[in-house]
């Protein structure tokens, strides 16, 4: 099984201005044993967002407002599977005065 290579960002980051500075990603691309593509993906990465960019192993680059929305979103969640469960335990608690008092 073939083992993921993983760059750092400072070399994503010299590839880049190297790649800028000739021009010619195809040789950029050979010369550091990388594909064109992932040089070409690295570039559409930095322009998006120079700060949060190459932040490494998959993760996501939030903003603070994006994290913020996220939290939210998992409060929101867990508030709505409490009211659920408290529903049921109202229902099933109703069920059973019906059943004492109706004897």
């Amino acid at each position: 099984m073939l083992q993921r290579k993983k760059y750092t960002r400072e070399f994503k980051i010299k590839a880049l201005e190297l790649a800028e500075l000739k021009r010619d990603v195809p040789s950029v691309a050979e010369d550091l044993g990388v594909s064109r593509s992932m040089i070409y993906r690295w570039k559409r990465e930095m322009d998006k967002d120079q700060q949060a960019c190459f932040s490494g192993n998959g993760r996501e680059n939030l903003t603070d407002q994006e994290l913020e929305l996220k939290r939210l979103q998992r409060e929101l969640e867990d508030v709505r599977m409490e009211r659920d469960i408290l529903k049921k335990a109202v229902s099933i608690f109703s069920k059973t005065d019906r059943k004492f008092t109706d004897l």
